[in-house]
């Protein structure tokens, strides 16, 4: 896949997984009267466990795998991305609403974009890695 669609795979998948994030976040705030910041970590789980499916089966498909290596890769996008979006969307939530009155849904919406390009470039060259020795197409590499 080139570099080009593969970005916007991993948008459409973003997109997606944005709307698991936000309706996890409306059911655990706006239902279930959860404090801001424990509902989004608890709803942007739910987005990576649901990004990295869609994201092993489709954004990354030309890049497969063994089961082992799959666990790696789970571990490694829930590091990276996780991480990033955890730690990076509380900080922002945190700031967005706490301290600036932003609405939980729109601030959701500034977090989820700013950690957008972090994580698609920690997916690419970390988390969706291709086997050693393959190149571009999956062929061995001559050197």
């Amino acid at each position: 896949m080139s570099p080009g669609s593969r970005s916007v795979v991993f948008v459409v998948v973003g997109i997606a997984g944005y709307a698991v994030q936000t309706a996890v976040l409306w059911l655990l705030v706006g239902r279930a009267g959860l404090p801001v910041v424990p509902a989004t970590l608890m709803a942007t789980e739910a987005a990576v466990l649901h990004n990295f499916v869609w994201h092993l089966r489709w954004t990354w498909a030309d890049r497969p795998t063994g089961h082992c290596a799959m666990a790696m890769r789970l571990l490694r996008f829930n590091l990276a991305n996780g991480g990033v979006s955890l730690a990076g969307g509380a900080a922002l939530m945190a700031l967005l609403v706490d301290a600036f009155g932003v609405h939980y849904l729109i601030a959701n919406l500034v977090t989820v974009v700013a950690c957008g390009v972090v994580n698609y470039l920690a997916s690419d060259r970390w988390v969706f890695t291709r086997p050693n020795g393959l190149d571009e197409t999956g062929s061995n590499q001559i050197t």
